[in-house]
């Protein structure tokens, strides 16, 4: 896993995610999820691309059952932005790298994204 990456667990969830200062990508996953494992690498160039701007975790749902009942986490890759504590979009399973950036820029308020890829 990138260093630009946090994982946590139901521990540590609230303190990672829900009291960041910037927004956050959250990429819940399991490893023997098989389209998880296609959208890790999408998830670590993100982070590295918007580096500052957001916070980017990850949480094992088999790890964190607490935290993936409490939002209602019910297939996996789920990808949920969170802004002031609150979620604030949701993806589910297997999504481009352009449409991913559109939601961030969404939330952060900027038309950064890939290049090439209209907002």
């Amino acid at each position: 896993m990138s260093a630009d990456i946090i994982s946590t667990d139901d521990r540590g969830f609230d303190r990672a995610v829900l009291q960041a200062e910037v927004p956050v990508l959250v990429d819940f996953w399991a490893p023997w999820c098989g389209p998880c494992r296609m959208v890790g690498p999408i998830v670590e160039q993100l982070a590295k691309q918007y580096g500052d701007q957001l916070r980017t975790v990850k949480v094992n749902v088999d790890d964190s059952p607490s935290v993936a009942r409490r939002y209602g986490i019910q297939s996996i890759p789920t990808l949920a932005l969170f802004q002031g504590g609150k979620e604030v979009q949701r993806l589910i399973g297997v999504r481009p790298k352009p449409e991913l950036a559109g939601a961030i820029d969404r939330v952060l308020g900027t038309s950064q994204g890939v290049a090439g890829v209209q907002h």
